[in-house]
C-alpha cells in the first residue's frame, strides 16, 4: 500500500476513533436543582430544569402529561430518551430538560429520563 494512502487511512481511523470516544464519553452529572411543575411555568424559555414525579398519560406523538405534588405540565420525550425503560403512571421518574415556552402553552423538552 502506498505511504500516502496508508497515512490517509490512518488519519481517517484516528478521526473516527476520536468521534466515537466523544460520543461515548460522559459529562457533568452534579447535583441537579429539582423544581416543581408549578414553578417551572414561571421560568424563562430554555431554562434547564429537573423534575420528579410521575408520567400520568400519553397525549399523542412524543407528548406526555407529567404530574408532581404541585400539578401537571406537558413534556415532550423523544424515543431515544426512554433508553429502553418502561414507565407506568405508578412509577416515580426524574426528568431533566429545558423549558419550551410557546405563545399559549409551555412544555418541558426532556433530554434525560430516569426511573427512580
Amino acid at each position: 500500500m502506498p505511504a500516502k494512502t496508508l497515512a490517509t487511512l490512518t488519519a481517517t481511523l484516528l478521526l473516527c476513533a476520536s468521534a466515537l470516544a466523544q460520543t461515548a464519553a460522559g459529562g457533568f452529572t452534579g447535583p441537579a436543582t429539582v423544581v416543581t411543575a408549578e414553578h417551572t411555568k414561571s421560568l424563562a424559555d430554555d431554562t434547564p430544569v429537573t423534575l420528579r414525579g410521575q408520567i400520568e398519560r400519553h397525549l399523542g406523538g412524543e407528548n406526555y402529561l407529567f404530574r408532581d405534588a404541585t400539578g401537571t405540565i406537558e413534556v415532550e420525550i423523544d424515543a431515544r430518551h426512554w433508553s429502553g425503560q418502561s414507565v407506568s403512571p405508578q412509577d416515580k421518574v426524574e426528568i431533566s430538560g429545558e423549558v419550551d415556552k410557546h405563545w399559549t402553552s409551555i412544555e418541558i423538552d426532556v433530554q434525560r429520563l430516569r426511573k427512580l
